[in-house]
């Protein structure tokens, strides 16, 4: 499906971590130290080189099902019974299930999702071959090393240990990995059906936090709980034309370009949900810019202070964490230089905030760009709108101390996401679904979907200590 400018991962780190800097916190958290976890490290590492290796990108030669195979493989290696892992084909990709079946049946499962596919990635356009994983100055890089195979070789990996040291979970989990996240999402909705009957999903496709740019020192970390809701529509005017030389009042463009300049102006309510006000209550504590973190604070505390809109409303950065936006994105219109258009067409896009349906959305927007002669229709695809996870205390729990055994003392912010992962495929059906990657990279490092993609291998040894501590306290 259309996917936001930036990973996952950095959709769900706070506005507050990319203003720090690293000066934001006084001292940053110690790394803790691993624990028995060399042979899970070192295969992190080598499950990350194998399926990057492999182009499992949308179309001829489509390499997701090999994906799926290396992660069988290491599980099976691992534990696993053949027949606890299904690989199944969907069109082009495939998606994995894998199950580590509980002692207890009567528990409702614990998902780890992810997905395997990647973006396309052109050889020409990089220094390096995308898919050829290369390690350089404490970095792997290659397409999906960040967003996000990696982070599915460090889940795995760290599962495989779990259950090689005697683990045995009371709690089923089940390791879901879907085919075309980064697409049609079909498969994203396939399993999400499957399991929906499950009681938790962990999302490692998403949360994750930043790293200062001096020292690469951990500043804060995040876990998301929600996503805004992705929306396309289409905006036209069709007429007769004609020749140039005779203009009419009745321009397709003009009419056309009106009714966006009436929308590029609009705002919607400004609102506040549970997990976007505990967001902008800890993310104002890290903020430097005295007017951003004071804005924050008060419209935490009152979602109606005009002041704090204003301010908050007046930044990138902010404006999509305290409302609906929808925006212009796509513009084209006429069919020759010297004759009137007969049609002019636009697309909106909106990032909803969760609670209203697209259909309002759409409608309010008619509303606002009050223009009859304009067609609006929905051409949205792979998305659906779905409702926040609650703040589970379990989930809290479990997460907090996970982070805080891999990165002692570091500052745990919740957020919501601006769309779009397979959490809400799960949240859809009922199933709470939280984004929740423990890897750290630095803001100017980030480049998920772009050239030479990355991440640092320090991620490792706190990565297997984070998901040990939390798959086992959620499964226990």
């Amino acid at each position: 499906m259309p996917k936001p400018t930036t990973s996952p991962l950095m959709r769900a780190t706070a506005l507050a971590l990319a203003l720090a800097g690293g000066t934001a916190l006084a001292a940053a958290p110690a790394l803790a130290a691993g624990k028995g976890h060399a042979a899970a490290e070192a295969q992190t590492l080598e499950l990350s080189k194998q399926v990057i290796a492999l182009r499992s990108v949308q179309g001829p030669g489509n390499e997701t099902d090999k994906v799926a195979g290396v992660f069988r493989d290491a599980l099976v290696k691992g534990g696993w019974a053949a027949s606890d892992i299904e690989i199944v084909p969907v069109g082009d990709t495939a998606y994995m299930v894998a199950t580590w079946k509980g002692s207890d049946a009567s528990l409702k499962p614990l998902v780890v999702s992810g997905h395997m596919d990647v973006v396309e990635a052109k050889r020409a356009d990089w220094e390096r071959d995308p898919f050829v994983p290369v390690v350089e100055n404490g970095n792997l890089y290659g397409r999906g090393a960040l967003d996000m195979k990696f982070n599915a070789a460090l889940a795995v990996s760290s599962l495989i240990d779990m259950r090689q040291a005697g683990y045995k979970p009371k709690r089923t989990i089940v390791i879901a990995f879907s085919g075309d996240e980064e697409t049609t999402m079909k498969t994203s909705q396939i399993l999400a059906e499957r399991l929906k009957g499950a009681d938790i999903v962990i999302n490692v496709d998403g949360g994750g936090g930043m790293l200062s740019e001096e020292g690469a020192k951990p500043l804060a970390w995040t876990w998301e709980g929600a996503e805004k809701n992705y929306a396309d529509f289409k905006l036209e005017v069709t007429n007769a034309g004609g020749h140039s030389s005779a203009p009419r009042p009745e321009n397709a463009i003009v009419q056309l370009s009106q009714a966006l300049v009436r929308i590029g102006a609009y705002h919607f309510t400004p609102e506040v949900s549970p997990l976007t006000k505990a967001f902008l209550e800890s993310a104002a504590k890290i903020t430097p810019e005295p007017d951003i973190a004071g804005a924050m604070r008060a419209f935490a505390a009152d979602p109606t202070d005009a002041s704090a809109i204003a301010t908050l409303r007046a930044h990138p950065e902010t404006i999509g964490r305290i409302e609906t936006t929808c925006v212009p994105t796509m513009l084209s219109g006429g069919h020759a230089l010297n004759a009137l258009p007969q049609r002019a067409t636009a697309n909106i896009n909106c990032r909803i905030f969760p609670g209203h349906k697209r259909e309002d959305i759409m409608a309010e927007l008619v509303k606002v760009a009050d223009a009859p002669v304009v067609k609006f229709s929905d051409v949205t695809e792979g998305s659906t709108a779905s409702p926040a996870s609650p703040m589970r205390a379990d989930f809290l729990k479990a997460a907090d101390k996970a982070i805080h055994q891999a990165y002692p003392g570091i500052m745990v912010i919740p957020a919501q996401s601006s769309g779009a992962s397979d959490s809400m495929w799960y949240r859809v059906n009922g199933v709470d679904a939280y984004g929740a990657s423990p890897v750290l990279i630095k803001g100017s490092e980030e480049f998920a979907h772009g050239l030479n993609e990355r991440v640092p291998l320090s991620n490792i040894k706190p990565g297997v200590v984070y998901f040990t501590s939390l798959l086992t306290d959620l499964s226990k």
